[in-house]
């Protein structure tokens, strides 16, 4: 089964992580801007990191097989800081023009204050001025009256549910966000935030219509293997091939493709692999033989 991890920020994760991913069947990524664990202070630390995403991170990616993909925006971790808000949004607006970037995100709230609001409001504009979807993150406390939050300020703002995915779901979300008619990610953590058996739980529940799984795996204690841990509990449940195909693979695929920036029948075709080439003259290995023309990277050894 191909899988797809729509949200995951591989900058923090080591090319063991990569190879291990493709070897348990993950050939596509989305990284969304994210923090760095502590406030960023200058806008050109925002550029730098922003120019990684679409350049180095996709090539690391695609020396072990995987198809990689970002959102971009400013986190609402960041967004309470005023030093940095309007030459990072003038950033953001910039790069959502290029290659590879698949939608505005990851925005929301995270204290739910007025500053949020605003930044929150005006990355949403940028969305719909650029054609693109929107990721959403959901704020870790009080999440149910964010995510209530986040949809009235979507709608007032004229944005179409079908180009919303809302993200970081548990039981008490997911009902509002598919009644409001947006996409439902889950984030499975090891031992917080949502886990194996409560998301089967809630796909015997609802299906798996616009609901998709990520391991948002960071700098934090995460992990990059589950979705593929994730759909191995929803087989051994019993969930049809179908409908975990369905969560695991066409939902993220439909979701991003939106954007006119991916391409469904692009991601059939195995992406092959040639450790051989450099990105801005520089390469993954470490002095090691390359890997070429092997779809798994299983022989490759990480630097």
């Amino acid at each position: 089964m191909k899988l797809f991890d729509p949200h995951i920020h591989m900058t923090s994760r080591t090319t063991d992580d990569y190879a291990a991913m493709r070897r348990a069947g993950i050939i596509a990524v989305t990284e969304p801007a994210f923090w760095l664990g502590q406030p960023r202070t200058h806008a050109g630390s925002f550029e730098d990191y922003f120019l990684s995403l679409v350049g180095w991170e996709r090539f690391r990616a695609s020396q072990f097989g995987i198809r990689h993909f970002c959102t971009l925006g400013l986190n609402p971790k960041e967004a309470n800081n005023p030093d940095i808000v309007d030459p990072v949004l003038e950033l953001v607006d910039l790069y959502l023009e290029k290659d590879g970037v698949v939608a505005v995100g990851e925005i929301g709230y995270d204290d739910m204050t007025p500053a949020e609001d605003d930044i929150l409001g005006r990355q949403v504009e940028m969305a719909l001025r650029h054609g693109l979807p929107i990721m959403v993150h959901t704020p870790h406390r009080d999440k149910k009256a964010g995510t209530r939050r986040t949809i009235d300020l979507l709608r007032e703002a004229g944005v179409p549910p079908h180009m919303v995915l809302i993200d970081h779901n548990n039981e008490e979300t997911l009902p509002i966000t598919l009644d409001s008619g947006c996409w439902a990610g889950h984030t499975i953590y090891p031992g917080s935030k949502m886990d194996e058996p409560r998301m089967v739980g809630l796909v015997q529940t609802y299906g798996g219509e616009r609901i998709m799984i990520n391991s948002s795996a960071d700098w934090g204690i995460s992990d990059p293997l589950k979705v593929p841990k994730t759909t191995d509990a929803m087989v051994a449940a019993g969930i049809a091939t179908d409908t975990i195909d369905t969560i695991v693979w066409r939902n993220p695929i439909a979701f991003y493709a939106q954007s006119g920036r991916l391409d469904p029948a692009e991601l059939e075709i195995p992406l092959p692999v040639d450790q051989r080439l450099l990105f801005e003259g520089n390469t993954v290995l470490r002095g090691q033989a390359p890997a070429v023309d092997v779809p798994a990277a299983a022989t490759a050894v990480p630097a």
